[in-house]
This record gives structure tokens, sequence and C-alpha cells, in this order.
């Protein structure tokens, strides 16, 4: 059993409180936590200001490597690399970056494309810390079967996201889905800002979710013993 904490936040106009809000969980949390951020939850989507806020990302993860020990963070950063901007997802453990993620699918509805690049998707592979084998997909990502099946045989899938809230339902969906058909957990950290869904959830192998709109972090466990239950229990792949 690990414990779970998956931070349902609203973004602040100041960087700095965000981030202050992120360090504040960091520190009250146990140990071996794992905990999810939003996407970009330290920036927001700052169009206006990107190069503000990838200098605010790079300061940030330099302080996150100095204070995220034994837990596990998952957030996404925007971050510049040559001319280009990006919303990457950085994993951090033991003050290092264990993996790195672009996104590769933009939300177009939201003119992501019009400001940022996708990645090339060659990063949306699955990595392995201390016997335990994990994925990422961010936000919009969600809804390509392709990239579920790139992740088959992960036992946690963390989806930090953005999720708007007329699509609130289709996100609660099928977060459950890649559960179940991926057979193994999958939590979710989507934003509460006004017009965001909410709907953060912990989502089980059999289908179980643990979700509560109205709180800013929702807490649970999560077992391993039950992966591996349910994939001896119906052998898909």
């Amino acid at each position: 059993m690990r414990e779970v904490a998956i931070l349902q936040l609203k973004n602040n106009p100041d960087y700095q409180k965000n981030l202050d809000k992120i360090l504040e969980y960091l520190k009250s949390l146990d140990s071996e936590t794992i905990i999810v951020a939003p996407e970009v939850s330290l920036t927001d989507y700052d169009y206006e200001n990107l190069e503000d806020a990838a200098k605010f990302s790079e300061y940030a993860l330099g302080i996150l490597l100095k204070v995220v020990k034994s837990q596990l963070l998952v957030l996404t950063l925007l971050v510049k690399e040559g001319e280009y901007f990006y919303n990457e997802a950085i994993v951090i453990h033991n003050c290092k970056v264990i993996h790195r993620q672009k996104k590769y699918k933009l939300f177009k509805l939201g003119d992501e494309h019009k400001f940022l690049r996708a990645g090339d998707g060659s990063d949306i592979v699955k990595f392995t810390l201390e016997g335990v084998t994990y994925g990422l997909l961010i936000c919009f990502e969600l809804r390509y079967k392709e990239l579920w099946k790139r992740l088959e045989g992960a036992d946690v899938i963390f989806v930090p996201s953005q999720w708007g809230e007329p699509r609130k339902r289709h996100l609660e969906i099928l977060a459950n889905a890649l559960a179940v058909v991926n057979q193994c957990y999958v939590l979710v950290a989507n934003s509460a800002k006004d017009g965001m869904a909410s709907s953060s959830t912990i989502n089980a192998p059999m289908g179980g979710v643990v979700i509560d709109d109205a709180s800013e972090i929702i807490r649970g466990f999560i077992d391993l013993k039950q992966v591996k239950l349910m994939r001896r229990y119906i052998k898909i792949y």
C-alpha cells in the first residue's frame, strides 16, 4: 500500500503563490507519498508571458529538486528549448528528474498549438522506479487509444490535466476506462479553476473511483497487489 495525494488546485496569477501551495503540501504529506499536481499548475497557460513563465518554471524546478526526496512528485511545466515553448511533464524523486515527457497531443480548441510546440511522442514510454512501472499522459492525450496501448503493463498511469467543465463526464469515463482496460491505477489531477471540470480521481483496476470535487486535495492508497490480482483474474495481454 502506498499513499497518493491528488492536488486539485486553482491557479493564482502570482506564480510564487502557486509554488508555495505545492511546497506547503509537500511539507505536510508523508515522506513516501505520490503527489500529482494539475497541468501547468505553477504558471497556468500564461500565453502573454511565456518567457516569464518558462523562467519561473526553471526557478521552481530548482527548488523542487532540493525538497522532493522519498516522495514522488508529478507536474507539468512551461519550458523553453531553443526558440520554442513546450508543456513538459516532470517526475521528481530523490532530488532528481526521473522522467520527462513533452505534451504530444495539443488541445486545438484551447489554441495550444498557436503558442506551444508539440513533442514528437517518442517520450511517451513506461518508466520504472523501485519495482513499480509508471506511465503518463497529459490531459487531452487521454482521448487517444493508441497511447493507451503504449502504456500497457504500467502499474500506475498519471494524468495531470486542465480539462474543461463542459467535457467533465468525458474525463471521468475515459480515466476509469483506462484503469479497467489497462488493469492499472490511473491518477488524474485536474484543475479546479473557473471553467475547469475538477473531477480529479484515483481510479482502481477493478473500476473503483475516489473523487471529491469540493476538496483541494484527494487522498487515498494504491495497492499494487490489486493490479497483479486483476491481471491474473482476466488475462488481456
